[in-house]
């Protein structure tokens, strides 16, 4: 049988009116903590207690694993502890991870400031060129930990070169697959080993629920990470389970607004007086726009320029935004934007910061749902001030 579109698996993947004694046609928010059981006999079958299982998370696992192609699916409390269960449960002391040197902010925080003190070890390449990928890859690296498009430089990776050589040397591969959403990349259909997301962010779409998950076609891995969710107990509470469910129903058509209105933004920018640089995949001026028509289907809502001027320009631009709220975090219905040097990537050492190509003027949009003309006269209303 032909597989169901993704529309219809946004909507119905996991959610089966059938299995719902009352027949509810959107699932049930599963509260409950515990599961009461007949006789001994049923101890270990089906559900027992909610850090292991939920029903209502169990069905946002198999939503998301279905999107992104994936057998299995995890959902944790955020993006982060997503992030630190796939480290610590697929590796052990003295491993090493080759990681995309534009990351976000705080995956280097969990990385050079946390896992290290497990024994981990963590080397930074520009993962543009597949050359890095191969000259620094070490005896002891297990990992290859890509961001694509990249937070917040929005730069890409081949994830299909990368993989097909990660799997000679038999190293996985994860994709933070954040950006782009399962509705314009899917990497495991490129050779990804394991695909990471903030739910926090598109999956969830409304700025209104904190989560994460995993999703992979490996059924060891799988096994090792659900150990992991249950032991640590990171897990996505009933409640914010159900709430990604709901937003993940209109991903589609909502991922297609963004993508227009970022496209309309970023033609807008490009060549503007005051801007030195667009980055967006979807500008034809991109380095790796044709590896972006390669390997996904669309460009998605996030993009970055550096302002013409400094620290004092950026600042004065970004707090003279209204449509655009000055904030953190990305993906929702609403416009945001934010100076990535003195918030998302403040945690960054300056030095370090700079030589990825994140300067002080650096600014970053998350580009909502709301009128493209509304957005673009914002913006213009913004750089009057500088």
């Amino acid at each position: 049988m032909k597989e169901d579109g993704f529309s219809t698996r946004s909507i119905h993947a996991g959610e089966d009116p059938e299995e719902v004694e009352s027949g509810d046609v959107i699932a049930p928010i599963n509260l409950t903590t515990t599961f009461a059981k007949e006789d001994l006999d049923e101890i270990d079958k089906g559900y027992v207690y909610s850090r292991t299982s939920n029903p209502t998370r169990d069905k946002l696992e198999k939503k998301i694993a279905s999107l992104e192609s994936g057998k299995y699916g995890l959902a944790f409390a955020s993006g982060m502890a997503t992030e630190q269960s796939v480290l610590m449960s697929l590796l052990e002391q003295g491993d090493h991870v080759l990681a995309f040197d534009d990351l976000y902010g705080g995956t280097k925080r969990l990385f050079d400031e946390v896992m290290v003190k497990f024994g981990l070890h963590f080397d930074y390449v520009d993962a543009t060129d597949l050359e890095n990928i191969i000259e620094n890859v070490k005896e002891d690296t297990e990992l290859i930990w890509l961001e694509s498009p990249t937070n917040p430089l929005m730069k890409l990776s081949d994830i299909e070169e990368i993989s097909k050589i990660a799997d000679q040397m038999e190293i996985d591969v994860v994709v933070d697959n954040t950006f782009a959403t399962p509705y314009f990349q899917r990497p495991l259909e490129l050779g990804a080993d394991i695909v990471v997301h903030s739910l926090t962010k598109y999956i969830g779409g409304h700025s209104d629920v904190v989560g994460g998950a995993v999703v992979t076609n490996d059924e060891e891995s799988f096994e090792k990470m659900k150990f992991n969710q249950n032991a640590a107990g990171a897990i996505l509470s009933p409640f914010n389970s159900w709430l990604v469910m709901r937003g993940i129903k209109t991903l589609k058509p909502r991922m297609e607004l963004h993508e227009k209105n970022a496209k309309d933004i970023a033609d807008h920018l490009e060549g503007h007086r005051k801007v030195k640089k667009v980055h967006y995949p979807g500008l034809e001026s991109h380095p790796q726009h044709e590896l972006a028509r390669k390997q996904m289907e669309g460009f998605g809502g996030m993009l970055s320029f550096e302002i013409d001027g400094g620290s004092e320009e950026a600042k004065r631009f970004i707090e003279n935004l209204e449509i655009f709220h000055l904030a953190e975090s990305l993906g929702g219905v609403e416009s945001l934007a934010e100076i990535p040097s003195v918030m998302t990537h403040a945690s960054v050492p300056k030095e370090k910061r700079e030589k990825v190509g994140i300067k002080d003027n650096l600014i970053r949009l998350s580009v909502g749902i709301e009128e493209s003309d509304d957005l673009v006269e914002d913006l213009e209303n913004a750089f009057r001030y500088i």
